[in-house]
């Protein structure tokens, strides 16, 4: 399984931006694919996850009404709308994957760097 994040970058204090994963190397039917995220000197958080089958989402409290998780099945894609961004959501922002029948992610992204500037 091979995931490509992109999406990150630099913006202002109430903005948005929108974060892919591309993922590649077998079909998702039986998995959930999800986002975590890393801040500086901090462990790494769960963000947002989806069930890839139903769409089925999750969501951490903190970014509960801000965040949207969705997948576009034709492009094995995930995404990551990230609205009214915070200083605090400044972070690496990492995809991942994982069976259905597991709880622990086995494969990762790269990661994507997004900073929120006050």
């Amino acid at each position: 399984v091979q995931l490509q994040a992109s999406g990150g970058g630099l913006v202002q204090a109430g903005g948005s931006l929108r974060l892919s994963c591309a993922a590649s190397g077998r079909t998702f039917s039986m998995y959930a694919m999800g986002w975590f995220r890393q801040a500086p000197g901090k462990e790494r958080a769960f963000v947002a996850s989806i069930i890839w089958s139903v769409g089925t989402t999750y969501y951490a409290d903190s970014v509960k009404g801000r965040f949207t998780i969705s997948r576009d099945k034709a492009k094995n894609t995930v995404y990551l709308q990230m609205n009214s961004l915070k200083p605090e959501d400044t972070a690496v922002y990492y995809c991942a994957v994982r069976h259905l029948k597991r709880d622990e992610y086995d494969y990762w992204g790269q990661g994507t760097l997004v900073t929120v500037s006050s």
